[in-house]
């Protein structure tokens, strides 16, 4: 299957998995705003973990609670980057942000609950044995707590705070953490549960996170709207630093090319077994939203 059908394909699978999980629960607004903070996206982080696997030999049913662990998390992560305190962001893939549609009370309660939906679905049996639902547990926590995700965000918003321009060293750790993070584990999680060595998965997300994130700054000059389903524009409006600042439009595409041969590499002793994963990166610096 080809790479846009693959990842077509594991976005349906992963929001019926989604919808399934949540298909019982009480109808309450934080519900439904949960519900809505799950629709649309392209749900790359569910493709890694999917693909990885199926690369391994694992598959994608075994792997499916996993990959909607890592979708559900990184909803919660929206809902909360959107909130006024925070990013203070109208618009999220194409429709109102969730406080916009509802109010901040019950968008703080449903990403809360997005993220413990996400360490639940890691229980599930179908992952393999206790040692492994463990790993991906903790591995997950520290993607997305204080070793990752949440560190990478308090940095941006202290150095947002300060006024103070990151050097470039200083915007990569950060966005290692803000960006990178989930994406490693989205992509080392089918090892984890293949019981392989991650350490390539690991190099090829280094790689891809760190694209994916430039060609996000990228969008942010070049993008539309209309395309994007969010606001563009607005990093130039904060006078925050991006890659697309430190090192020109020309500068940060070149360097985006060069992290994706690098992705390349890291996969290069799987062979044809890598193709939708390589087609992958090359995705996430070419695309339009």
């Amino acid at each position: 299957m080809s790479f846009p059908d693959r990842l077509a394909a594991d976005a349906g699978l992963v929001e019926a998995r989604l919808l399934a999980v949540l298909e019982d629960r009480a109808d309450q607004p934080v519900t439904h705003a949960m519900r809505y903070a799950l629709r649309g996206g392209k749900r790359l982080r569910g493709f890694l973990v999917l693909e990885g696997a199926r690369m391994l030999g694992v598959a994608e049913d075994r792997a499916l609670s996993a990959a909607a662990a890592i979708e559900a998390l990184h909803a919660y992560s929206l809902v909360h980057d959107d909130l006024p305190c925070m990013d203070d962001d109208d618009l999220r893939r194409g429709q109102p942000t969730v406080h916009r549609k509802w109010d901040e009370a019950t968008a703080v309660l449903a990403g809360d609950a997005l993220q413990t939906l996400a360490f639940e679905l890691l229980c599930d049996p179908a992952l393999g044995s206790a040692e492994v639902r463990m790993e991906l547990v903790r591995g997950l926590a520290r993607a997305s707590g204080i070793d990752g995700m949440v560190l990478g965000q308090a940095l941006d918003i202290a150095a947002e705070t300060a006024g103070r321009s990151l050097t470039l060293d200083e915007i990569t750790a950060l966005q290692a953490g803000k960006t990178g993070a989930l994406i490693g584990f989205a992509a080392e999680a089918g090892a984890v549960i293949a019981g392989a060595d991650p350490a390539p998965l690991r190099r090829y997300a280094a790689a891809l996170g760190l694209a994916f994130q430039i060609a996000d700054d990228i969008l942010d000059v070049t993008g539309d709207e209309a395309r994007t389903g969010k606001r563009v524009g607005k990093d130039a409006e904060a006078g925050k630093a991006t890659f697309v600042s430190l090192l020109g439009l020309e500068g940060a595409r070149a360097r985006a090319a060069e992290l994706v041969v690098e992705a390349e590499t890291a996969l290069c002793g799987y062979g044809n077994k890598a193709a939708n994963l390589i087609a992958a990166a090359r995705f996430v610096i070419a695309r339009d939203n």
